[in-house]
């Protein structure tokens, strides 16, 4: 039996068949990608006429190697959503597998596909006690927000050499403090996992980044098969690479959206109980209801079944949308705390 699909943020089209209205009538706040798009070079016609090259794709490579920080070259996947359902072929004969948690299902979805038991765990240190032998965190965590320290991770890679520790830094680009991409590839056992779209706007275009050592490497570049990456993808990522301006320029409109958006739940009264550059997690009497009401008003938020009195909230691009956001959790106020 084929399991009910997870649901993501996003599905803006379910929203419209529920409550009605134009894609351009919503402010849709469900998912934890920057609002604002890396702008885009015109691509040459044979970008999309032709296979890639494994010249372009390396170039990429050694371009995300030095914008991530990292000491090995990565391996380029058509978005880390395509990375974790490759992730139980790194360690073919575990059986069970430890996951801090709650975070993204998928994980766990694709463990589990593989017949391989999970154990959810609270945090990375309490996976010590389990006899798995492979660890996934998120850093910083979806949907809460949650760090680990490099140093905690650093400290824990070392000490369990015999389990693989994966790390999910989709959310780390604005929080260079906390990433592991310096020591994956050195520290054989730490694999880290980089999403190039969430930051740079750009989910569409379908790529991620995984840096491991080269044993590792090897497995997931061979179970992609060849051409895993699209010429365009590989073209957009080189220019999104290459334009520092660009990038800063990025920062600085996610950190005035961030603040708008932290007004805004400020003043409706709603408490932040987590958060990352790029979304925030409040606390509510009734996330569902809450999601509702939201939606009723075509503002779209998402809520969890894991954590029922919990909304995750994206970034308001700009103050009319932070605006609208508040006035309409006001008008939900009876049920947000």
């Amino acid at each position: 039996m084929t399991p009910d699909p997870i649901a993501h943020g996003g599905a803006l089209a379910d929203a419209i068949a529920r409550h009605g209205g134009a894609p351009s009538e919503w402010l849709d706040l469900s998912t934890g990608i920057s609002p604002f798009s890396l702008p885009l070079p015109e691509l040459p016609a044979d970008v999309w006429r032709r296979l890639p090259e494994p010249a372009e794709t390396r170039r990429v490579c050694e371009l995300a190697q030095r914008h991530y920080g990292a000491s090995v070259l990565p391996v380029a996947v058509p978005g880390t959503q395509a990375a974790i359902q490759l992730l139980p072929w790194l360690t073919p004969h575990a059986s069970q597998v430890a996951i801090v948690s709650p975070t993204y299902g998928e994980y766990e979805r694709s463990y589990r596909r593989m017949d391989i038991a999970v154990e959810p765990v609270k945090t990375l240190e309490a996976s010590a006690a389990t006899q798995t032998l492979a660890v996934i965190l998120a850093n910083p965590n979806n949907p809460d927000g949650r760090e680990t320290m490099r140093d905690d991770i650093f400290g824990f890679a070392r000490a369990h050499r015999h389990r693989l520790v994966i790390v999910d830094e989709a959310f780390a680009d604005m929080r260079q403090d906390l990433t592991m991409t310096g020591a994956a590839g050195m520290e054989p056992n730490l694999v880290v996992m980089r999403s190039f779209g969430k930051f740079f706007g750009l989910a569409g275009v379908r790529l991620g980044f995984v840096f491991a050592e080269p044993r590792l490497a090897s497995i997931l570049t061979e179970r992609m098969g060849p051409w895993a990456v699209s010429g365009p993808a590989l073209a957009i990522a080189a220019h999104a690479f290459s334009r520092i301006d660009l990038i800063a320029e990025l920062r600085r409109k996610i950190e005035a959206a961030q603040a708008m958006t932290r007004s805004a739940l400020n003043k409706a009264l709603v408490t932040i109980v987590g958060e990352t550059a790029l979304f925030f997690y409040c606390e509510v009497s009734d996330g569902a209801a809450v999601r509702e009401v939201l939606a009723s008003h075509k503002v779209l938020v998402r809520a969890f079944d894991h954590s029922p009195t919990r909304i995750r909230i994206g970034l308001a691009p700009d103050e009319l949308s932070a605006v609208r956001l508040r006035e309409t959790l006001r008008l939900a106020g009876a049920r947000a705390t």
